[in-house]
């Protein structure tokens, strides 16, 4: 008999474990909280202008395409590589920096800076190449029974890497380069996981192999939501049923199973058996009411900053902003420090902006310009009021428009802005942390909240608070990982 399975949530790992486990022969149902699916990788269309709300470009695009092998189907969107990969700009500096994968033509911007850039950076990625190798099979793709097991899955890792455990990811990339330009650029890549190279593990520097080596970045054809339309499209025809404006707010269990989830109208949902795309902590505190979960327990967890985002429409041109553009200051190591827990730090903040309508020209009108800005601040833990959002934004925008040489300001036709305030409550993201939970050494592997609940044996979890971790490729094994929870649970 086929077992009937409720997906809490159409974020993409509701929505890659829907399809999952729908080509395995399950009758599968998602309620998703807002009108349209997606999460974080969601859609604006306003004023003529159509902007990705969250990731504007994505990684390890194999892990996509053996998504769509496992599933059976041809992969339900199109992308194209991006090279450079990003460009830097540092305040008062007249030099931009385009991060080509091509290690000669990016040793080329460090002449009189780095020297011997391009053998130091081999270096560094041959290490990070020997990280990845290390650890992608033993530690990323795999589900972990308890601790027990984690620590022997890990003593497979070659032990010559353990210092790289104990080391932060500045300390481990200043044994390869001496300037500060270098060493700020090449860490930068532990922004995307919410955090900074002085609290980010070494471990990660493997993302660094992902981006100049592997595989490299990916734009989507027509914008970053064409992944959630090609994904839903493929439900429907799967026979997936999607209710949206359903957000769930009471769990009924009967012994030790979960029997309901009931939503905002009181309408009760059942199945046999539940997986959870919401927050896997923070919705065990706040529905399930654990005590290990309670707001006190969350908040001394650690979480990825909270992010603020602009989306500007702009009527004129930008031909000289590259796609995706990063803006730092001067004060790299005091900015790292203090961007988590000060609210002043968004006075003069550190910026990325992706110019959407570059790659895909049909997200603005004729002549005109999409612009996606993200802002690292401190989540709602440590700044709660966001009513000088707008200076804050104006702030940006001025700065912004300084570095260009052009003011962009009087061009603005169209302007959202989102703070940690609205991604909490259109999202659910935990006091409007961007990413989840932080990968600190302690939440991750068996340490991260596990993928199946510890009391129901009828609910798992998928999504970027449980294993493997944050980002889309990892949401993606997050699908693969929990669907294998369910068939070892439950055939």
């Amino acid at each position: 008999m086929k077992q009937n399975v409720l997906i809490v949530g159409a974020g993409i790992g509701g929505l890659a474990t829907a399809l999952r486990l729908a080509k395995k022969n399950y009758n599968v149902e998602i309620v998703e909280k807002n009108s349209q699916a997606g999460g974080r990788v969601n859609r604006i269309c306003k004023d003529g202008f159509t902007f990705d709300t969250g990731p504007s470009f994505f990684s390890m695009s194999y892990e996509f395409e053996k998504f769509a092998r496992d599933c059976g189907i041809q992969l339900p969107f199109r992308y194209h590589a991006v090279d450079p990969l990003y460009t830097v700009n540092f305040r008062n500096h007249p030099q931009t920096y385009q991060l080509y994968r091509d290690i000669t033509k990016l040793a080329a911007q460090f002449e009189g800076i780095e020297p011997d850039f391009a053998a130091k950076m081999e270096r560094y990625l041959d290490k990070s190449r020997e990280i990845f190798d290390s650890t992608i099979d033993i530690v990323v793709r795999q589900n972990f029974d308890s601790l027990r097991d984690y620590f022997s899955k890990l003593m497979k890792v070659n032990p010559a890497l353990l210092p790289v455990l104990f080391t932060n990811f500045w300390n481990h990339i200043s044994r390869y380069f001496s300037s500060e330009e270098a060493r700020q650029i090449i860490s930068l890549v532990s922004f995307f996981l919410g955090r900074t190279p002085f609290n980010t593990s070494a471990v990660y520097s493997l993302l660094s192999y992902t981006e100049f080596r592997h595989d490299g970045y990916f734009n989507v054809e027509g914008g970053m939501y064409k992944i959630v339309e090609g994904f839903v499209n493929e439900l429907r025809e799967a026979g997936v049923k999607i209710t949206y404006n359903t957000e769930i707010i009471h769990a009924t269990q009967k012994g030790n199973r979960l029997l309901t989830l009931t939503d905002q109208n009181g309408v009760s949902h059942s199945a046999d058996l539940f997986v959870i795309n919401a927050d896997a902590a923070a919705f065990r505190g706040k529905i399930f009411k654990r005590r290990a979960f309670n707001e006190r327990h969350l908040d001394r967890m650690g979480w990825t900053m909270g992010v603020m985002t602009l989306y500007i429409g702009i009527n004129c041109k930008l031909p000289q902003v590259h796609l995706h553009n990063y803006y730092l200051g001067n004060n790299f190591r005091e900015y790292a420090g203090k961007v988590f827990r000060r609210p002043q730090t968004s006075e003069t903040p550190y910026y990325y902006v992706n110019v959407i309508s570059r790659h895909n020209p049909n997200c603005a009108p004729e002549n005109a310009e999409a612009l996606f800005f993200v802002v690292p601040v401190p989540d709602l833990r440590f700044k709660p009021c966001w009513d000088d959002r707008d200076r804050i934004a104006d702030n940006i925008l001025a700065d912004f428009s300084t570095r260009i040489g052009q003011d962009i300001r009087p061009h603005i036709v169209s302007s959202t802005i989102y703070t940690p305030l609205d991604w909490e409550s259109r999202f659910n993201l935990y006091r409007g942390s961007g990413l989840g939970l932080a990968h600190d050494m302690l939440q991750v592997g068996a340490f991260r909240p596990r993928n199946y609940d510890e009391v129901f044996p009828n609910v798992f979890y998928v999504g970027a608070s449980t294993v493997p971790g944050t980002g889309l490729p990892m949401t993606i094994i997050s699908s693969k990982l929990t669907t294998e929870r369910i068939e070892k649970k439950h055939l």
